[in-house]
């Protein structure tokens, strides 16, 4: 008997965690809170990095690698920074231990190793960097930096999920020193819509681009640029930030330029940042009840072919035209797995790869060889069908494209569905719950509102659109004057 899956609409959280599962991509490690990252899904996170590493080098940045650990007294500098990371910070007080005493083959903490000074495990660099960055930076020659760095962090959370939230995890993190506010402005928008692009353009995933209010805001930060995606549970889920961080840093760090008329002046700064949380946004944007479904560009593996034979003389003829085509597709930079393993049965294969999101699927058999025929099953909308096997690498090529084009554009529908206009907090609160989706209601621009809509209903501003149209009305929960809408989700 067929295994039964949950669905979507049965349990969302179960279903995630089953698609992870399913599709092999990580599972949870012996420490707690922490993942394991398997082969297929790692994968995934390597097209990405490669992507966006090729992005950041294309405007100017260039990597760079920084200790994962941090003085305590370099952490406190910046103090909203510190105060905003602390509860989650790792901290690491002594350097050795010794065998107990007490019990042959236990290790205990040699209390003689404890540190002079306690270290932070990173859960973000800027302090780390600054710091360095003082060594660096004497005149406007030494300006602008743009270093990125490709790391892991760990943040101590207490509720975690795989891939969207875990006491460790991978990200890059940019961070960029200027001569003045305006070249810092325009670097924190210029990667904000790098991420834009490469979510949309690659992750097939439309976004809202935006401000963050001041209580959503990066620590330490003056704005914080986000980008916002919406999940097929109607939840939000921040993709992707990038911070103005103003002269902040820089003068909890003392680092100053001597301009080109010999004025000293504080550096201003940028920092942005993706994760793996990344790849939960994959899963839960595309995937269905059948298992993962992943964007041509970001996939693995884009095309698999699966033999169907009885003898080896089958399989032979079928091995020789599979090889033919294996070549002509990875030539146009496509890649393709032959999986003649006669472990499986073809229905077990078939099975797999849709589980695994793999977009494209070759069948070929003996009828289909003299036919001059093949098999082609595309993942996105479950279809097949039979084409000529002459000139089947022009169709894949195409259908590639389609399928890329297809899941944005199905990302699109359902997002315009589930954007809902509303100017009643207690309509707010009633279809929040039963509806979800992204909200757009007037604000008063005030925390204590915005803290008295989280309290009551779970729901958060997700961002201030940067395209959202100047439209005076009354906040929704107050009655005063508000000059635009913004957008209220649950989220991740």
């Amino acid at each position: 008997m067929a295994q039964k899956f949950t669905t979507r609409e049965e349990d969302y959280s179960k279903w995630y965690n089953e698609i992870v599962s399913r599709a092999d991509l990580a599972e949870h490690s012996d420490v707690k809170g922490c993942m394991v990252i398997k082969p297929y899904g790692y994968a995934i996170w390597e097209k990405m990095k490669e992507v966006l590493d090729a992005k950041f080098k294309e405007t100017g940045h260039s990597n760079a690698y920084f200790p994962v650990f941090i003085p305590k007294r370099l952490f406190e500098a910046e103090e909203k920074n510190a105060e905003g990371f602390a509860k989650e910070c790792a901290v690491v007080t002594h350097y050795r231990l010794k065998g107990d005493p007490n019990e042959k083959g236990k290790l205990i903490v040699d209390p003689e190793a404890k540190l002079e000074e306690e270290l932070i495990v990173r859960p973000t660099s800027e302090a780390i960097i600054w710091n360095t960055y003082k060594k660096w930076i004497q005149s406007y020659r030494d300006l602008p930096i743009l270093i990125n760095q490709w790391a892991n962090v760990v943040r101590w959370e207490m509720r975690t999920r795989i891939f969207l939230r875990t006491a460790e995890f991978l990200w890059q993190e940019g961070h960029t020193a200027h001569q003045s506010k305006a070249e810092a402005l325009e670097e924190t928008e210029q990667m904000n819509t790098v991420y834009a692009d490469f979510a949309e353009q690659f992750m097939a995933m439309p976004v809202i681009k935006g401000l963050k209010s001041d209580s959503e805001r990066f620590a330490g930060a003056e704005e914080t640029y986000c980008i916002e995606a919406m999940m097929q549970d109607g939840k939000a889920l921040q993709a992707g930030t990038s911070h103005f961080l103003g002269q902040n840093f820089a003068k909890a760090f003392d680092v100053k330029f001597t301009d080109k008329d010999g004025k000293k002046d504080y550096v201003w700064a940028t920092s942005w940042g993706v994760s793996t949380r990344l790849m939960g946004a994959l899963i839960m944007t595309h995937s269905d009840d059948a298992g993962l479904v992943l964007p041509p560009k970001l996939a693995p593996i884009q095309v698999v072919a699966v033999p169907i034979y009885k003898t080896n003389e089958d399989l032979l003829a079928i091995s020789e035209r599979m090889n033919e085509l294996a070549e002509k597709l990875r030539g146009k930079g496509i890649s393709f797995k032959f999986d003649d393993d006669d472990n499986r049965r073809p229905g077990w294969k078939f099975a797999e790869y849709e589980s695994k999101g793999v977009p494209v699927r070759l069948a070929l058999g003996p009828r289909d060889l003299s036919n001059g025929k093949i098999e082609v099953a595309r993942r996105d909308e479950k279809t097949k069908e039979v084409v000529d096997f002459e000139g089947v690498e022009a169709y894949i090529v195409n259908l590639l494209e389609e399928i890329q084009s297809n899941l944005l554009n199905k990302a699109l529908d359902f997002r315009e569905k589930n954007m809902r206009t509303i100017d009643s907090y207690e309509d707010f609160k009633e279809r929040i719950d039963s509806e979800g989706g992204f909200f757009l209601a007037h604000w008063d621009g005030t925390e204590a509102t915005e803290e008295k809509i989280k309290n009551e209903t779970k729901a958060t501003i997700r961002c201030i659109p940067f395209d959202r149209e100047e439209e005076q009305g009354v906040c929704m929960v107050t009655g005063k004057p508000s000059a635009g809408r913004v957008v209220f989700a649950k989220s991740y």
